[in-house]
């Protein structure tokens, strides 16, 4: 392992890990709402007891009493802070979202909280200005913002029929955010479709204009960075929008499995009814499935220079997340391990096995 810092989050847990070490990250806030909630069902218990008494807690239950098991507390996005050790993060329940630091000394503080829509994806300006978050509402839109580091002043800078997301700060003069955005589609009715090709865009704050810098209506462009020297970098994948490719020997294999996928689903659905009934589950296929799943090869890590847009390389497979280290080299993960590209051109190595990890932030 290297004396890189690193966090990253998986399953909603924020975690720390340094010179082959590591540490889960817990959020005081989030614990708080957590032990507000056992209080709350504690005094309510009495609506659970008796089988008259269940069917009441139904009846009566507000989203307040429900069981504390079922209280989700998740860190949704993570990124290096305004100062030296600080981490900058993303926290939400169903109820609320908002922006958190935790500085050197493990000390959380909360900048901006709401109820009204949810927060995710930031990056803090390099000069400690502001920070640019992206604003998800129920609908499924989604807007970039920029917030004061004091926590005031949330400005939404996007707005339209699309999810735009993940913005990033580009180095350099003026205020610049690359970020992915993709259109929300609708039928003659307005009724929603789905959503069109992720591609990445750049927006100046000073001026307004937007600009897109890749775009393919076959793929999906994520997670857009761009270097100090002004390269491009993000992860495509394939766009489940797309037409695709009539392969006569999947269609053949399909076919075969197909006995086999609906076996599975029955016995997921008796695992879930025995785990429901008994609090243990009666197999371990949920174990097995979660193992299982990878990402895909298919999705690439790309770099675009700037003289020529044309120019793009793969430089690494199976790119769940990645991000871009102050020395040049990219760290990256495939939801499992954690990888580190060097600057000078050497071969990707390993620095982290780990399972489940969602997002990474080299800080």
């Amino acid at each position: 392992m290297t004396d890189l810092l690193l966090a990253y989050i998986s399953q909603g847990q924020l975690h720390l890990q340094r010179d082959g070490g590591g540490e889960i990250l817990e959020s005081p806030f989030g614990r708080s709402l957590r032990d507000r909630a056992v209080q709350i069902y504690n005094r309510n218990a009495w609506k659970q007891q008796g089988r008259g008494g269940q069917s009441l807690s139904r009846a009566l239950r507000a989203p307040g009493d429900r069981d504390p098991s079922d209280f989700r507390v998740a860190v949704t996005s993570v990124t290096r802070g305004i100062n030296p050790g600080e981490l900058l993060y993303t926290l939400e329940t169903d109820e609320i979202s908002g922006v958190f630091t935790k500085d050197a000394a493990g000390v959380e503080k909360r900048l901006f909280h709401t109820a009204d829509f949810r927060i995710r994806h930031l990056d803090a300006h390099p000069d400690g200005s502001e920070v640019a978050v992206s604003v998800h509402y129920a609908g499924g839109m989604a807007n970039l913002a920029v917030l004061k580091t004091d926590g005031s002043g949330l400005t939404e800078v996007t707005d339209g029929e699309s999810v735009d997301q993940a913005p990033r700060w580009a180095l350099g003069p003026g205020r610049r955010l690359v970020f992915q955005s993709a259109g929300i589609g609708r039928d003659s009715r307005g009724r929603y479709s789905g959503f069109g090709p992720s591609a990445v865009q750049q927006l100046d704050l000073d001026t307004g204009v937007i600009s897109c810098l890749a775009q393919d209506a076959n793929f999906d462009f994520l997670w857009p960075r761009i270097g100090a020297d002004g390269t491009l970098y993000y992860i495509r994948r394939p766009n489940s929008n797309a037409p695709q490719p009539v392969n006569p020997l999947a269609a053949v294999q399909e076919t075969v499995l197909l006995p086999f996928r609906i076996l599975w689903v029955i016995g997921r659905l008796i695992d879930l009814f025995v785990e429901r009934r008994t609090g243990q589950p009666l197999f371990t296929m949920k174990d097995v499935a979660e193992k299982a799943v990878k990402t895909p090869s298919s999705w690439l890590l790309m770099r675009q220079t700037p003289e020529s847009p044309e120019n793009v390389e793969t430089i690494a497979e199976s790119a769940l997340s990645f991000d871009l280290a102050d020395d040049g080299s990219v760290i990256y993960s495939n939801g499992f391990d954690v990888f580190r590209i060097p600057a000078n051109g050497e071969p990707a190595a390993k620095i982290l096995a780990g399972e489940n990890i969602d997002l990474i932030a080299a800080l």
